[in-house]
């Protein structure tokens, strides 16, 4: 006599069942006891955008105690629905990479090694040497006469990373500066 189909699948049911319930159930035990907790339980989730190219592809960043643990591809995502190229898989290595510098490094005009400087007086002396610049070079007036209150020793150019907003604030930046120069790329 051989099993019927119904009791077949009703086995098959059960045993999926049983499997099902195995870890609610059973303990662990043996190698599956001394697997650890994903890493990312208990982790504040955030989204994000990649900041490599002008695609805008969406993350999932995962933190914890205000340190990043992992970063995904957003499922959620239009663009990208989950997938990330090797760049945007990168993005964990680049901000949690040992080598990644931490402090200001300045090598003066002419020397031939690299000094590490505060943040502080590195943004204090950039904004000393714009303004010095854009003095030196400022033309109010065109040869015609015409108010034009501009430079053109200085420009900006803004990077495919960038969002609408910080193009926009680069910008009014920029104008405000007398800059004409004033560009943005992208690489798709």
């Amino acid at each position: 006599m051989g099993i019927s189909r119904r009791a077949f699948i009703k086995g098959l049911g059960g045993g999926f069942t049983a499997l099902a319930l195995s870890d609610v159930i059973l303990p662990r035990t043996g190698w599956a006891g001394a697997v650890k907790p994903a890493k990312i339980t208990k982790a504040a989730v955030t989204t994000s955008i990649c900041p490599f190219c002008g695609v805008g592809c969406g993350l999932v960043a995962y933190t914890k105690d205000g340190k990043l643990v992992d970063v995904e591809g957003d499922p959620d995502h239009p663009i990208n629905q989950g997938t990330l190229c090797s760049k945007g898989q990168a993005v964990f290595e680049v901000v949690t990479s040992p080598r990644r510098l931490k402090k200001v490094r300045y090598r003066a005009a002419g020397s031939d090694h690299w000094e590490e400087k505060p943040l502080d007086w590195a943004m204090q002396t950039l904004a000393q040497r714009v303004k010095a610049t854009r003095d030196a070079a400022f033309i109010t007036k065109s040869p015609g006469g015409i108010t034009v209150n501009r430079t053109e020793a200085l420009a900006a150019i803004g990077g495919s990373p960038l969002n609408n907003e910080e193009c926009y604030l680069i910008a009014k930046l920029s104008r405000a500066l007398g800059i004409v120069y004033l560009e943005t790329q992208a690489r798709l």
